[in-house]
């Protein structure tokens, strides 16, 4: 066998990289599309015609009322996690493991489902995943996760998520992320986007990729300190034109 001298390497190095670089270039060679982009939530107001606002139940403050079963909300289900998965984490809420089908929420375990009550902050009645440490505790409101199933498939979503109050005498306090895993119908993961929190109102907004009305569900857990709160979520129910 003849030995390659170090000339010899580098040659063949460089003509394979120009390849590469050939190849990247040559149509249907791109980066795949993200399966979800973000949108603005003003503009998705504009074109979706259904929000979930926690407005149907009387006004309370918090810790508000306390809700041991899913919630049904229009065209959608609302409970702590999918059927087939678990929850886990010592102070807020994780759902892992493959939902089962036909896709269904289920709730959590008593005083660690969900609660509404009156939210200074949005100024309205909002939606409080509860946590490990059980309503009507203060470190439980806002520390769950939260699952939604649509009766049909959705292209696109919106929702308002407030991020913990102003800290006492105006100290700064870190805020966490959101995880939001999207789904189809037959179980299959759409994607999972992960935002950073900024103190107060985060609106937020998503679009799936070619227009394709397949989000037939999601799951959002949080770890913010403070924990957070929803409103205002945005789906469709007539038949999308956009």
């Amino acid at each position: 066998m003849t030995e390659m001298r170090p000339l010899q390497i580098r040659r063949i190095f460089a003509c394979c990289l120009a390849g590469l670089v050939v190849f990247a270039s040559l149509p249907g060679t791109a980066a795949a599309e993200p399966a979800l982009a973000p949108a603005p939530y003003a503009q998705l107001e504009k074109e979706l015609d259904t929000r979930i606002d926690f407005e149907t139940l009387p006004r309370r403050a918090e810790p508000g009322i306390n809700l041991d079963a899913p919630i049904r909300d229009g065209g959608a289900w609302l409970g702590e996690r999918l059927a087939g998965q678990r929850v886990t984490g010592p102070l807020h809420d994780d759902p892992r493991g493959t939902p089962t089908l036909p896709l269904a929420v289920r709730a959590g375990a008593p005083g660690a489902n969900l609660s509404l009550a009156y939210h200074r902050g949005l100024g309205s009645t909002a939606l409080f995943p509860l946590g490990p440490a059980d309503f009507p505790a203060l470190e439980a409101r806002g520390e769950g996760a939260v699952a939604v199933v649509f009766d049909h498939g959705q292209r696109a979503i919106g929702l308002r998520i407030h991020s913990d109050y102003p800290a006492p005498l105006g100290r700064a306090r870190p805020q966490g992320t959101v995880t939001l895993t999207f789904y189809r119908a037959d179980g299959q993961v759409i994607g999972q986007v992960r935002r950073r929190l900024s103190g107060g109102i985060n609106e937020q907004g998503f679009r799936r990729a070619g227009g394709i009305a397949d989000i037939a569900a999601f799951t959002l857990a949080n770890d913010d300190p403070g924990g957070i709160a929803l409103d205002d979520i945005l789906y469709q129910t007539a038949p999308m034109s956009f």
